[in-house]
């Protein structure tokens, strides 16, 4: 499998497009960059939506955004617009009713569905949606693994293994606008094939990323240690060790990085706050080795940097 990024993410809106065209132009783009469907606006005004597409190697990802609108892939779509591939849905915010020829299934806001783009299909957002979508072609789904999908799948990703949130993360990451971030495609679908089948991700850049998310999941944690990450994502301690080795850094090491790169974030922000109230949400226990170790790391003070973000907001 080819690893990569592409060509980087594609922004597609229907605002400020004359609204007689946008619902036709909005499928246009669909059957082009993801699955082809029909769209219907829920609403007399016209359809306002946004999507962010990533095309890999052998995936897409995208970021949609919309008001409430249902689409839908009917037996008519899938002959003239075959996928051959596999959905999967995350849904961010909005929750969603999925009709299916086995029945309906509701699709809430931390959940990701799974099911073959060639069965028809009916999608409902009745107050609007925000998703994360992948799409898996079918000979890539059989290598991973991936079960024969006669009915869609539902995770639960917010309660689900480390691996379904690594994978929502990376995800996220990639496809946000002028995004910069490289995407592993090779760890993309290891991360799904894991939550799909729920068995564990065995290479070292899988449990790497898996980690990074763990971490950035509880990075307002004192007392977020090796042993608490090692125990979230299913691995030991000393695994865990030589797989943050094998990326050039310690575990302490990207985990204080992390931390002081929020700092300055929210310091930047204009964080209302005190400097040592920024240290203590970011992890913190001492307000002196934090303002000492953002200095050393981002070569300017802690004040200085809050200053200028309450100045410039």
């Amino acid at each position: 499998m080819t690893s990569g990024m592409g060509t980087g993410p594609v922004l597609f809106s229907t605002v400020g497009l004359p609204e007689g065209q946008r619902v036709a132009l909005w499928e246009a783009h669909n059957a082009a960059a993801l699955i082809g469907v029909h769209c219907r606006s829920l609403r007399d005004d016209a359809l306002e939506a946004t999507e962010i597409n990533l095309q890999l190697p052998h995936v897409d990802l995208a970021r949609v955004a919309g008001g409430p609108h249902v689409v839908e892939r009917t037996r008519s779509v899938v002959r003239s617009l075959p996928s051959e591939a596999i959905a999967c849905y995350f849904a961010l915010t909005g929750d969603a009713f999925f009709y299916h020829d086995d029945g309906v299934r509701v699709l809430h806001p931390g959940q990701l569905i799974v099911c073959d783009a060639d069965r028809p299909f009916i999608r409902g957002f009745s107050q609007g949606l925000e998703e994360l979508a992948v799409k898996v072609p079918r000979s890539v789904w059989q290598d991973l693994g991936g079960p024969r999908l006669s009915q869609p799948m539902v995770f639960d990703v917010d309660e689900g293994a480390a691996q379904a949130r690594a994978l929502a993360r990376m995800v996220g990451r990639a496809v946000l606008p002028e995004s910069s971030e490289a995407v592993d495609e090779d760890i993309v679908l290891e991360l799904l094939g894991s939550v799909v089948s729920g068995r564990p991700p065995t290479t070292a850049t899988v449990h790497l990323a898996t980690a990074r998310a763990y971490i950035d999941e509880h990075l307002t944690e004192p007392g977020l240690s090796a042993a608490h990450v090692a125990r979230g994502i299913g691995v030991s301690e000393r695994h865990l060790s030589r797989v943050f080795a094998h990326g050039g850094e310690s575990l302490p090491q990207y985990l204080l990085g992390r931390r002081l790169d929020r700092a300055r974030s929210m310091l930047a922000a204009g964080w209302p706050g005190s400097v040592a109230e920024v240290g203590a949400a970011c992890g913190f226990g001492s307000a002196s080795y934090f303002s000492h170790r953002f200095k050393e790391r981002h070569g300017v003070g802690a004040a200085d940097v809050l200053r200028g973000g309450r100045v410039g907001g």
